[in-house]
């Protein structure tokens, strides 16, 4: 494949690559079956619950839903109806202009967050936190904030 332009991975690179891919992959399907188990629920609408119980007044804007859990606003408008229809979240017009949507936490809701909060948390710890050094952790957050600052 020489003469393409492209600067193709070393052997060194392909394998951090493929150890991170499959590694993230992996971890985030085990927390996923793990809550949706223990707890009834997703990852993803653990997530977008989860952001809004940490929320003033437990609501968010549609469109930051989807800019802090990373989902396209499509995908966090199928989660929430299907969170609505469970009693865990209701929809209002934004507090500050009234012409976006907000997506707000029921009691119902905050009820099951706190539930699968813990299975999370304890997923967590098995599946990455307990694994890891705590220099190996810190190393890896930073490694991913400069991804995330990059994209």
């Amino acid at each position: 494949m020489s003469g393409s332009g492209v600067e193709w991975l070393d052997d060194e690179q392909q394998l951090a690559w493929r150890h991170y891919i499959r590694g993230s992959r992996a971890l985030e399907t085990v927390l996923d079956n793990e809550v949706q188990t223990e707890a009834g629920m997703s990852l993803s609408e653990f997530e977008l619950l989860s952001m809004l119980s940490e929320a003033p007044d437990r609501a968010l804007r549609m469109s930051t839903l989807a800019e802090l859990i990373v989902q396209s606003r499509s995908r966090v408008t199928h989660t929430a109806n299907r969170l609505a229809r469970r009693g865990w979240v209701e929809r209002r017009a934004a507090a500050d202009d009234g012409r976006g949507v907000e997506l707000v936490l029921t009691e119902a809701g905050m009820e099951a967050v706190v539930v699968a909060a813990q299975v999370h948390v304890m997923s967590v710890r098995r599946h990455l936190i307990d694994v890891l050094e705590r220099l190996e952790l810190v190393e890896l957050g930073a490694a991913m904030m400069k991804v995330r600052a990059s994209l």
